[in-house]
Protein backbone atom coordinates (compact mmCIF):
# COMPACT_ATOMS: atom_id res chain seq x y z
CA UNK A 1 0.00 0.00 0.00
CA UNK A 2 2.61 2.30 0.95
CA UNK A 3 4.55 1.83 -2.31
CA UNK A 4 1.25 2.35 -4.50
CA UNK A 5 0.56 5.80 -2.22
CA UNK A 6 4.68 6.70 -3.07
CA UNK A 7 3.92 6.08 -7.10
CA UNK A 8 0.24 7.94 -6.89
CA UNK A 9 2.06 10.83 -5.90
CA UNK A 10 4.96 10.62 -7.91
CA UNK A 11 2.64 10.29 -10.91
CA UNK A 12 0.26 13.54 -9.17
CA UNK A 13 3.71 15.68 -9.11
CA UNK A 14 4.74 14.66 -12.29
CA UNK A 15 1.31 15.71 -14.26
CA UNK A 16 1.67 18.78 -12.08
CA UNK A 17 4.96 19.52 -13.51
CA UNK A 18 3.50 18.66 -16.82
CA UNK A 19 0.87 21.20 -16.51
CA UNK A 20 2.35 24.24 -16.32
CA UNK A 21 0.46 26.76 -18.74
CA UNK A 22 2.45 28.13 -21.38
CA UNK A 23 2.73 32.06 -22.05
CA UNK A 24 3.53 31.94 -25.60
CA UNK A 25 4.66 29.04 -27.98
CA UNK A 26 6.84 30.16 -31.30
CA UNK A 27 5.50 28.99 -34.55
CA UNK A 28 6.59 29.00 -38.37
CA UNK A 29 4.33 29.93 -41.46
CA UNK A 30 3.28 26.44 -42.01
CA UNK A 31 1.88 26.01 -39.06
CA UNK A 32 5.12 23.75 -37.41
CA UNK A 33 6.41 24.36 -33.89
CA UNK A 34 9.48 26.54 -33.36
CA UNK A 35 11.46 28.66 -30.52
CA UNK A 36 12.82 31.76 -29.85
CA UNK A 37 16.65 30.56 -30.94
CA UNK A 38 15.61 29.59 -34.13
CA UNK A 39 13.78 33.14 -34.44
CA UNK A 40 16.96 34.96 -33.01
CA UNK A 41 19.16 32.80 -35.64
CA UNK A 42 16.69 33.83 -38.39
CA UNK A 43 16.11 37.40 -37.55
CA UNK A 44 20.16 38.28 -37.18
CA UNK A 45 20.46 37.26 -41.12
CA UNK A 46 18.15 39.37 -42.14
CA UNK A 47 18.39 43.13 -42.86
CA UNK A 48 14.87 44.01 -41.64
CA UNK A 49 13.03 42.37 -38.98
CA UNK A 50 8.83 43.33 -39.17
CA UNK A 51 8.08 42.53 -35.24
CA UNK A 52 3.93 43.03 -35.63
CA UNK A 53 2.99 43.05 -32.12
CA UNK A 54 -0.74 43.47 -30.23
CA UNK A 55 -0.36 46.53 -28.85
CA UNK A 56 -1.45 45.87 -25.46
CA UNK A 57 -0.16 42.30 -24.88
CA UNK A 58 2.67 41.89 -22.44
CA UNK A 59 3.55 38.89 -23.90
CA UNK A 60 4.59 40.97 -27.36
CA UNK A 61 6.24 43.87 -25.66
CA UNK A 62 8.31 41.44 -23.47
CA UNK A 63 9.06 39.28 -27.05
CA UNK A 64 10.13 42.46 -28.78
CA UNK A 65 12.75 43.38 -25.86
CA UNK A 66 14.38 40.12 -25.29
CA UNK A 67 14.79 39.79 -29.34
CA UNK A 68 16.65 42.98 -29.74
CA UNK A 69 18.57 42.20 -26.58
CA UNK A 70 19.66 38.61 -28.38
CA UNK A 71 19.80 40.54 -31.74
CA UNK A 72 22.27 43.15 -30.16
CA UNK A 73 24.55 40.20 -28.69
CA UNK A 74 24.71 38.30 -31.83
CA UNK A 75 25.51 41.20 -34.31
CA UNK A 76 27.75 42.88 -31.84
CA UNK A 77 25.86 45.71 -31.56
CA UNK A 78 25.00 46.08 -35.32
CA UNK A 79 21.69 46.69 -35.16
CA UNK A 80 19.13 49.68 -35.76
CA UNK A 81 15.96 50.07 -34.21
CA UNK A 82 12.42 51.93 -35.00
CA UNK A 83 8.69 51.95 -34.26
CA UNK A 84 5.48 52.94 -35.36
CA UNK A 85 4.65 54.72 -31.69
CA UNK A 86 6.99 57.32 -32.19
CA UNK A 87 6.21 59.95 -35.03
CA UNK A 88 8.78 61.23 -37.78
CA UNK A 89 8.63 65.04 -35.85
CA UNK A 90 9.44 63.58 -32.87
CA UNK A 91 13.14 62.64 -34.22
CA UNK A 92 14.68 65.51 -33.05
CA UNK A 93 13.64 65.08 -29.25
CA UNK A 94 13.85 61.46 -29.22
CA UNK A 95 17.83 61.65 -30.02
CA UNK A 96 18.29 64.36 -27.49
CA UNK A 97 16.82 61.70 -24.93
CA UNK A 98 18.95 59.06 -26.22
CA UNK A 99 21.95 61.22 -26.34
CA UNK A 100 20.86 62.32 -22.44
CA UNK A 101 20.54 65.70 -23.28
CA UNK A 102 16.89 65.68 -22.25
CA UNK A 103 15.55 64.02 -19.28
CA UNK A 104 11.97 61.75 -18.74
CA UNK A 105 10.00 64.30 -17.47
CA UNK A 106 10.49 66.82 -20.32
CA UNK A 107 10.55 64.26 -22.91
CA UNK A 108 7.52 62.39 -21.55
CA UNK A 109 5.56 65.66 -21.18
CA UNK A 110 6.42 67.13 -24.65
CA UNK A 111 6.99 64.15 -26.98
CA UNK A 112 3.52 62.33 -28.12
CA UNK A 113 3.83 59.18 -26.13
CA UNK A 114 0.86 56.35 -26.20
CA UNK A 115 -0.80 55.77 -23.07
CA UNK A 116 1.45 52.54 -22.43
CA UNK A 117 4.65 53.99 -23.09
CA UNK A 118 6.08 53.42 -20.19
CA UNK A 119 5.18 49.70 -19.29
CA UNK A 120 5.67 48.69 -22.96
CA UNK A 121 8.08 51.16 -24.87
CA UNK A 122 9.93 52.97 -22.82
CA UNK A 123 12.17 49.80 -21.93
CA UNK A 124 12.99 49.41 -25.24
CA UNK A 125 13.93 53.36 -25.51
CA UNK A 126 16.26 52.60 -22.18
CA UNK A 127 18.04 49.73 -24.17
CA UNK A 128 19.11 51.94 -27.49
CA UNK A 129 20.28 54.71 -24.94
CA UNK A 130 22.10 52.69 -22.77
CA UNK A 131 23.73 50.37 -25.79
CA UNK A 132 24.28 53.47 -27.99
CA UNK A 133 21.42 52.27 -31.02
CA UNK A 134 20.16 54.54 -33.20
CA UNK A 135 16.20 54.22 -32.85
CA UNK A 136 14.13 56.19 -35.54
CA UNK A 137 11.09 57.42 -35.48
CA UNK A 138 9.15 56.04 -38.45
CA UNK A 139 5.63 56.96 -38.48
CA UNK A 140 3.88 59.67 -40.31
CA UNK A 141 2.77 62.27 -37.92
CA UNK A 142 -1.25 61.63 -36.89
CA UNK A 143 -2.27 64.86 -38.48
CA UNK A 144 -1.38 63.98 -41.80
CA UNK A 145 -2.78 60.31 -41.64
CA UNK A 146 -6.09 62.12 -40.72
CA UNK A 147 -5.65 64.48 -43.65
CA UNK A 148 -5.56 61.38 -46.28
CA UNK A 149 -8.52 59.98 -44.35
CA UNK A 150 -9.91 63.19 -45.20
CA UNK A 151 -8.67 64.12 -48.52
CA UNK A 152 -6.69 61.48 -49.74
CA UNK A 153 -3.27 60.95 -51.35
CA UNK A 154 -4.03 64.28 -52.88
CA UNK A 155 -4.32 66.41 -49.49
CA UNK A 156 -0.66 65.68 -49.07
CA UNK A 157 0.10 67.98 -51.88
CA UNK A 158 -0.60 70.95 -50.52
CA UNK A 159 2.24 70.59 -47.74
CA UNK A 160 5.05 72.35 -47.54
CA UNK A 161 8.38 71.26 -48.40
CA UNK A 162 9.14 71.33 -44.61
CA UNK A 163 6.36 69.10 -43.76
CA UNK A 164 6.97 66.48 -46.62
CA UNK A 165 10.00 65.42 -44.70
CA UNK A 166 8.25 63.51 -42.39
CA UNK A 167 6.17 61.50 -44.68
CA UNK A 168 7.04 59.21 -47.67
CA UNK A 169 8.23 60.75 -50.78
CA UNK A 170 5.30 61.58 -53.03
CA UNK A 171 3.04 60.32 -55.18
CA UNK A 172 3.09 57.23 -52.98
CA UNK A 173 2.22 53.81 -54.60
CA UNK A 174 -1.09 51.87 -53.76
CA UNK A 175 -3.03 49.06 -54.56
CA UNK A 176 -6.05 48.70 -53.47
CA UNK A 177 -6.09 45.31 -54.51
CA UNK A 178 -3.89 44.21 -51.76
CA UNK A 179 -6.15 41.90 -49.34
CA UNK A 180 -5.38 43.88 -46.31
CA UNK A 181 -6.07 47.39 -47.70
CA UNK A 182 -9.67 45.34 -49.67
CA UNK A 183 -10.47 43.75 -46.36
CA UNK A 184 -10.74 46.96 -44.74
CA UNK A 185 -13.30 48.39 -47.09
CA UNK A 186 -15.21 44.78 -46.42
CA UNK A 187 -15.07 44.93 -43.13
CA UNK A 188 -16.73 48.82 -43.23
CA UNK A 189 -18.95 47.76 -45.67
CA UNK A 190 -19.85 44.67 -43.78
CA UNK A 191 -20.76 46.66 -40.88
CA UNK A 192 -23.01 48.51 -42.69
CA UNK A 193 -22.04 52.51 -42.18
CA UNK A 194 -20.74 54.88 -44.72
CA UNK A 195 -17.55 53.17 -46.71
CA UNK A 196 -14.84 56.21 -46.65
CA UNK A 197 -12.56 54.84 -49.52
CA UNK A 198 -9.58 56.90 -48.21
CA UNK A 199 -9.30 55.21 -44.92
CA UNK A 200 -7.09 51.98 -46.62
CA UNK A 201 -5.19 54.94 -48.22
CA UNK A 202 -4.49 56.81 -44.70
CA UNK A 203 -3.11 53.21 -43.76
CA UNK A 204 -1.20 52.69 -46.44
CA UNK A 205 0.61 56.23 -46.02
CA UNK A 206 1.44 55.05 -42.49
CA UNK A 207 3.03 51.56 -43.89
CA UNK A 208 4.84 53.94 -46.93
CA UNK A 209 6.33 56.27 -44.59
CA UNK A 210 7.40 53.51 -41.94
CA UNK A 211 8.79 51.99 -44.48
CA UNK A 212 10.79 55.19 -46.02
CA UNK A 213 12.26 55.88 -43.15
CA UNK A 214 13.63 52.07 -42.28
CA UNK A 215 15.28 52.11 -45.56
CA UNK A 216 16.63 55.43 -45.14
CA UNK A 217 18.25 54.06 -42.13
CA UNK A 218 19.62 50.87 -43.08
CA UNK A 219 23.37 50.24 -42.45
CA UNK A 220 25.04 47.68 -44.68
CA UNK A 221 25.94 44.46 -42.26
CA UNK A 222 23.38 45.90 -39.75
CA UNK A 223 19.48 44.14 -38.83
CA UNK A 224 16.75 46.68 -38.32
CA UNK A 225 14.37 45.60 -36.11
CA UNK A 226 11.05 47.62 -36.59
CA UNK A 227 8.15 47.28 -33.96
CA UNK A 228 4.32 47.86 -35.01
CA UNK A 229 0.98 46.76 -34.90
CA UNK A 230 1.06 43.34 -36.66
CA UNK A 231 -1.59 44.45 -39.15
CA UNK A 232 0.92 46.48 -40.49
CA UNK A 233 3.05 43.32 -41.69
CA UNK A 234 0.85 40.60 -41.76
CA UNK A 235 0.73 38.05 -44.87
CA UNK A 236 3.93 40.29 -46.06
CA UNK A 237 1.52 43.24 -46.81
CA UNK A 238 1.65 46.66 -45.72
CA UNK A 239 5.45 47.62 -44.72
CA UNK A 240 6.92 44.59 -45.95
CA UNK A 241 4.95 45.68 -49.70
CA UNK A 242 6.74 49.39 -49.88
CA UNK A 243 10.06 47.91 -48.83
CA UNK A 244 9.52 45.39 -51.33
CA UNK A 245 8.30 47.89 -54.35
CA UNK A 246 11.89 49.94 -53.66
CA UNK A 247 14.17 47.45 -52.75
CA UNK A 248 13.51 43.46 -53.55
CA UNK A 249 16.58 42.55 -52.62
CA UNK A 250 16.43 42.88 -48.94
CA UNK A 251 15.80 39.97 -46.96
CA UNK A 252 13.45 40.35 -44.40
CA UNK A 253 12.00 38.39 -41.54
CA UNK A 254 8.22 38.90 -40.42
CA UNK A 255 6.65 38.16 -37.35
CA UNK A 256 2.96 38.03 -35.89
CA UNK A 257 1.59 37.86 -32.38
CA UNK A 258 -1.84 36.44 -32.45
CA UNK A 259 -4.07 35.28 -29.41
CA UNK A 260 -5.10 31.85 -29.51
CA UNK A 261 -7.35 29.52 -27.42
CA UNK A 262 -5.06 26.36 -27.52
CA UNK A 263 -1.62 26.85 -27.97
CA UNK A 264 -1.23 23.42 -28.74
CA UNK A 265 -0.88 23.81 -32.64
CA UNK A 266 -1.07 26.70 -34.75
CA UNK A 267 -4.88 27.92 -35.80
CA UNK A 268 -5.76 27.23 -39.54
CA UNK A 269 -6.36 31.26 -39.46
CA UNK A 270 -2.56 32.51 -38.42
CA UNK A 271 -1.18 30.21 -40.87
CA UNK A 272 1.16 32.22 -43.36
CA UNK A 273 0.46 35.38 -41.82
CA UNK A 274 4.00 35.96 -41.26
CA UNK A 275 8.01 34.03 -40.91
CA UNK A 276 6.81 33.25 -37.37
CA UNK A 277 3.56 33.68 -35.54
CA UNK A 278 3.86 34.50 -31.64
CA UNK A 279 0.63 32.56 -30.30
CA UNK A 280 -0.71 33.91 -27.20
CA UNK A 281 -3.34 32.70 -24.78
CA UNK A 282 -6.80 34.49 -25.10
CA UNK A 283 -6.50 35.24 -21.67
CA UNK A 284 -3.30 36.52 -21.01
CA UNK A 285 -3.41 39.85 -18.77
CA UNK A 286 -3.62 43.18 -21.09
CA UNK A 287 -1.56 46.05 -20.49
CA UNK A 288 -3.55 49.10 -20.93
Amino acid sequence: MKRILTLTTLFIILVAMRGDLPAYQIFNEKGKSSDFDKLVNAAAKADVVLFGELHNNPISHWLQLELTKALYIKKNGAIVMGAEMFESDNSLIINEYLSKRVNDRNFESEARLWPNYKTDYKPLLLFARDSSVKFIATNIPRRYASLVNREGFAGLESLSDEAKKYIAPLPVAYDAELPGYKGMMEMMGGAGGHVNENLPRAQAIKDATMAHFILQNLKTGSTFIHFHGTYHSDNYEGIMWYLQQQRPDLKIVTINSSEQDSLSKLDEDNKGKADFVIAIPTTMTKTH
